[in-house]
């Protein structure tokens, strides 16, 4: 059940009615008319523009329009009033039976209500983290990893088919540079002196895989020349970090469908296919660039080059893929992935990258228009810095990691579920602190705290109920007569349950997982804000004197509350509290 989704079709019934009836042109759009909350909860419940969008098209005055609507809506037993407001706006106001069905919809769907079929089983791929195997995933990776995994449950919830997907790089310098730090690990297994230069990574790390390296071969590598030994120690620190990550995401409780392998580009043709691909479409040319304004950058070359017309899919400039070397550029492999994706039949692609490859954004965009001839759309999420505090001080360094907090230090402090929610209470895009501190508080400025402490004052009414003898298992609660619901405190808890569905598909339409949460710390304060009227307002508690008939409307409209809140908290992936402590 939507029930905006419900008042939305009541409209365009009655504006269908209005075109049979001559009121209105026959031919007319009804694409961008919509029902949704008005702006100031004074003037209604919901608010229609249809009015307003029409009057255009049919050449009509809005109020005229608006004025008929109003005539035929009204009609409805769900309709108490609708009432015209300014040029053309439509407000109208619910019965109370409207908001009463909504609690019997929610108990008879569980957290299934507010699924939706928006997506109709297109496929997506969401590719998120995919950080360098050069060590532990660190604290703007854990951002990355929770965006991608809530986005992903998110597009599932609504509809679509969804595939999770990490991008190893492993075909880049940084894994040689991998295999040098290991090696020198290797060698200090062994008893061997050694000291990390500049562009080794000195994190610790590193001594368990120099350790299982040399249980793996003993002394064969040691004081041996690069060449002997750099492929094997690639291809066994590249593994051994990815089974680090593998463990640093189920700590987080992320769990990937597919891990594709940058270096299963290289020698098998699938770059050459990509390039030939975008070359068959007239997009490969040999040029030299003009010369950036400002800071050049790094793969600009000042000779002629192979390059991509990317400005014919709204890049800026073209670029190069092709280095006058004959090398590869780094966005060659880049566009021969996105390829791939094109060519496994994704209906969408998503990419979650970090704020630093902003400008990756159109040239990769450009990239998968041209080899999907635009029928394939793109969405890059990049996600802002995250900025540690402890003891109102910057969160120190991990001496593990060796230059950077990790993802561990972050879990280990705070557990999955604090730092899965709090790391979506800020729009990607926006810069994130994380104060360890306040995210352990138990107050209302914690969201995390505020949300689980609505969903365990839920759980405890039902222990009460249980100790009471008062039946309140979901079958029971649906079939109570729910009309006596009717204080504005207990109407406006059902109106933000109304709006969970219409809340999903914004959300997923707009791949912003962060209005879940949002709207979850919104559902709880009314809830809240009902319990203490409870204490003031012996008729508003829960668990009425008179017993189970006059309670379990009550427990009905908290236990709806608490299946919102499961739901949500699952696409976010944090387990909804059972209790406080």
């Amino acid at each position: 059940m939507n029930l905006f989704a419900d008042i939305r079709a009541l409209v365009l019934d009655a504006l269908k009615q209005m075109q049979a009836e001559g009121a209105l042109p026959e031919r007319l759009s009804f694409d961008n008319v919509a029902v949704e909350p008005p702006r100031d909860a004074a003037h209604g419940d919901m608010a229609t523009n249809a009015a307003m969008v029409l009057a255009k098209p049919a050449k009509m005055k809005p109020r005229d329009i608006a004025e008929t609507l109003a005539g035929k809506l009204a009609a409805d037993d769900r309709i108490v009033s609708a009432e015209v407001a300014g040029p053309g706006f439509l407000n109208l106001r619910l019965a109370d039976a409207a908001w009463q069905g909504v609690l019997e919809a929610i108990l008879r769907n569980g957290t299934a209500y507010g699924r939706s079929i928006m997506g109709q089983n297109a496929r997506v791929n969401v590719e998120f983290v995919s950080a360098n195997p050069t060590g532990p995933l660190h604290v703007g990776h854990t951002r990355g990893a929770v965006f991608g995994d809530a986005l992903a449950a998110l597009l599932d919830y609504a509809g679509f088919d969804v595939t999770r997907e990490y991008y190893i790089n492993d075909g880049g310098a940084q894994v040689d540079v991998l295999a040098r730090s290991v090696y020198l690990r290797y060698l200090e297994a062994h008893g061997k002196s050694v000291a990390f230069e500049d562009g080794t990574y000195p994190g610790d790390y590193l001594i368990p895989v120099g350790e299982a390296l040399k249980a793996k071969v003993g002394d064969a590598y040691v004081d041996q020349p690069e060449d002997v030994w750099l492929v094997e120690v690639r291809n066994f620190s590249t593994d051994a970090m990815m089974e680090l990550i593998r463990e640093d995401l189920a700590q987080l409780g992320v769990k990937m469908d597919v891990f594709y392998s940058e270096k299963s580009l290289y020698g098998t043709g699938r770059i050459e296919a990509a390039i030939d691909s975008l070359k068959d479409r007239g997009l490969i040319y040999e040029g030299v660039l003009e010369p950036p304004k400002g800071k050049k950058p790094e793969d600009w070359e000042p000779r002629e080059q192979t390059l991509f017309k990317s400005t014919e899919h709204g890049d800026d400039v073209d670029r190069p893929i092709k280095k006058s070397d004959g090398s590869w550029t780094y966005f060659a492999p880049d566009i021969a992935y996105h390829y791939d994706k094109v060519s496994r039949g994704f209906d969408a692609l998503i990419d979650v990258f970090g704020a630093d490859h902003g400008g990756y954004v159109k040239r990769m965009k450009a990239a998968v228009s041209a080899l999907s001839d635009g029928k394939v759309p793109l969405d890059i999420k990049l996600t802002q810095l995250v900025k540690l505090f402890k003891n109102g001080e910057p969160f120190k360094m991990s001496k593990r990691a060796g230059t950077f907090v990790t993802l561990r230090d972050v879990v280990d402090q705070v557990g999955p579920d604090v730092t899965r929610f709090v790391m979506l209470t800020r729009k990607n895009d926006a810069p994130l602190d994380f104060d360890f501190d306040k995210v352990l508080e138990q107050s209302r400025e914690n969201p995390v705290f505020y949300v689980q402490y609505a969903h365990a004052r839920v759980m405890s009414v039902l222990r009460r109920c249980a100790d009471e003898g008062i039946v309140s298992d979901d079958a029971t609660l649906q079939v109570a007569d729910l009309s006596g619901l009717t204080h504005e405190a207990e109407l406006t808890v059902a109106r933000k349950l109304a709006e969970w569905p219409r809340l999903v598909e914004i959300a997923a339409r707009t791949n912003e997982p962060h209005r879940v949460a949002f709207y979850l710390y919104e559902l709880a304060g009314d809830f809240h804000a009902l319990w203490n009227r409870g204490n003031e307002l012996p008729e508003l508690r829960f668990i009425q004197d008179e017993g189970a008939a006059a309670s379990q409307p009550k427990i009905a409209l908290a236990r709806a509350v608490s299946v919102v809140i499961s739901a949500g908290l699952g696409i976010l992936g944090v387990e909804p509290a059972q209790e406080m402590r």
